[in-house]
């Protein structure tokens, strides 16, 4: 059986263009993505994060299930789970 440890994602690390890289716990990271989404015109959002009613739905689906948000020509967002202590 697995460790539950394995899959754990208590931080990230983020990579951002013209940034450098920042290490983000989850809380950290869902903050980002809201702010991101909410300068993203909805249409432009991809069709299923366009199902939710809010972006704290749309930021904490991200968060689960993707590594990364397009931003537009030139511009990316991906996120990475990382452990920092052994």
């Amino acid at each position: 059986m697995p460790d539950p440890l394995m899959y754990q994602q208590d931080n990230f690390v983020v990579l951002e263009t013209n940034q450098p890289e920042q290490f983000l716990t989850a809380s950290e990271l869902l903050e980002k993505l809201k702010g991101i989404l909410q300068k993203i015109n909805f249409l432009d959002l991809s069709p299923d994060l366009q199902k939710f009613d809010s972006i704290e739905k749309q930021a904490k689906y991200l968060l689960d299930t993707s590594c990364e948000l397009d931003q537009g020509p030139g511009k990316y967002l991906k996120w990475y789970a990382v452990r920092l202590e052994k």
